[in-house]
């Protein structure tokens, strides 16, 4: 009688697999299915990891969440918050710097995506939303307001409520993200993300001038 061949396990624990790995499949998951949606043995096929391999790193799907905001989101607002205390030039192209490297470090990302999550989800996972309030909008903000209290010290921008304008001047930039992530698969037409973000930085900038202060119109938007 022929044995049959032994059978092999559907998964081995691959010694060599690093956190970042699975936080990279899991910031995909996350943004394809949303937080609810979400489960482990999802993010683990993703990896190529058995679900055991997750728990070894993460004790739950709240922490790898968290893992993935810290790992992606969190650097991102400490290098605006070097732009900020290294910038010497005007508050207008401060702004700029700021959104351009915002641009480019999450919101031409997979890390794109985590604002529509949390848009959606954050009424039915209030400890997920504390955690992303507290972590990523109040240093985010701080980041922000730093930047208008410049501009407004110099005589570039006007006058103006903080409180409120460091939610107007990034909500168009926000808004995009959302939208890309969501109705823009019904677009005939897609927005190029690029000339986006000029013309809002500029629509913005021209918002906050002050009244009578020299243009700081930038001649880069594309046409």
């Amino acid at each position: 009688m022929v044995s049959s061949p032994a059978r092999q396990p559907r998964w081995t624990r691959r010694k060599d697999v690093r956190p970042s790995e699975i936080t990279a499949a899991a910031l995909e998951v996350f943004v394809e299915k949303g937080f609810a949606a979400t489960r482990l043995d999802d993010v683990a096929a993703r990896a190529n990891v058995s679900k055991g391999t997750v728990y070894l790193y993460f004790e739950s799907k709240e922490e790898l969440f968290k893992a993935v905001v810290r790992e992606g989101l969190i650097p991102a607002i400490a290098e605006g918050e070097k732009r900020v205390a290294t910038h010497r030039g005007s508050a207008a192209d401060l702004i700029r710097n700021l959104v351009q490297g915002w641009w480019q470090l999450i919101g031409s990302t997979p890390y794109g995506g985590l604002p529509k999550l949390m848009v959606s989800e954050s009424r039915n996972f209030p400890e997920i939303a504390r955690f992303y309030y507290e972590e990523v909008i109040t240093r985010a903000h701080r980041l922000l307001r730093d930047a208008l209290q410049r501009g407004i010290r110099s005589g570039e921008f006007r006058k103006m409520d903080l409180d409120t304008a460091q939610f107007l001047v990034f909500s168009p930039f926000i808004m995009f993200l959302v939208w890309q992530h969501s109705l823009a698969c019904c677009e005939q037409k897609h927005l190029d993300p690029e000339t986006y973000v000029a013309e809002a930085i500029e629509l913005v900038l021209r918002g906050l001038a002050a009244p009578g202060a020299p243009s700081q119109h930038s001649d880069k938007v594309r046409r």
